[in-house]
């Protein structure tokens, strides 16, 4: 029986709550981690969709910003020259290539804030996850086995891990400071 219909449900559910109604715990807790892992999973084939559209829109917009520039600069080319008509032309080419970046920059910041929203929703699930795990070693007494679906998941596993260590270890490193040890 899933237990989630949306990456968000996971993030705001009360384990302690869907536990002390679960009538095997262990086993409940285990289904619920299988949920999760499937939306760690899907939470980062979005984020890295989002940054792929992110970054090639981005490159789209750099490149008709080069082309706005060209075409401004081959109307002065040819107004100077005395081809009023060309450097019309010209001119015509690069406000039809304003018009589209114009028309790129919103999807750009969609997307660059699903990136975001998805990053955040990520790291969100992490910690539900790592609760969960937490509380089955505590009611099997054993750590249990994360699976995941790929080699990428599990690199992107083990360095969600590393940041989190990173972070705290300076957040250790600053209330150290702050206590003068």
């Amino acid at each position: 029986m899933p237990y989630f219909s949306r990456l968000t449900d996971i993030v705001t559910c009360n384990l302690t709550e869907i536990l002390s109604t679960a009538e095997n715990p262990a086993v409940t807790l285990r289904e619920i981690l299988d949920e999760m892992e499937e939306g760690l999973s899907s939470a980062r084939r979005v984020a890295k969709t989002s940054l792929t559209n992110r970054d090639r829109l981005q490159q789209e917009i750099d490149n008709h910003t080069q082309q706005i520039q060209h075409w401004l600069q081959e109307a002065r080319t040819q107004l100077t020259a005395g081809n009023e008509s060309v450097a019309r032309d010209a001119l015509m080419r690069k406000v039809e290539v304003e018009d589209l970046v114009d028309g790129l920059r919103p999807e750009l910041e969609a997307a660059s804030s699903t990136w975001k929203n998805m990053l955040r929703i990520q790291k969100a699930l992490e910690a539900r996850h790592a609760e969960a795990v937490r509380r089955l070693a505590e009611l099997t007494g054993s750590e249990p086995e994360v699976r995941l679906e790929s080699e990428t998941a599990v690199h992107a596993m083990s360095q969600a891990e590393e940041e989190k260590r990173s972070e705290v270890e300076a957040e250790l490193e600053a209330l150290r400071r702050q206590l003068g040890n």
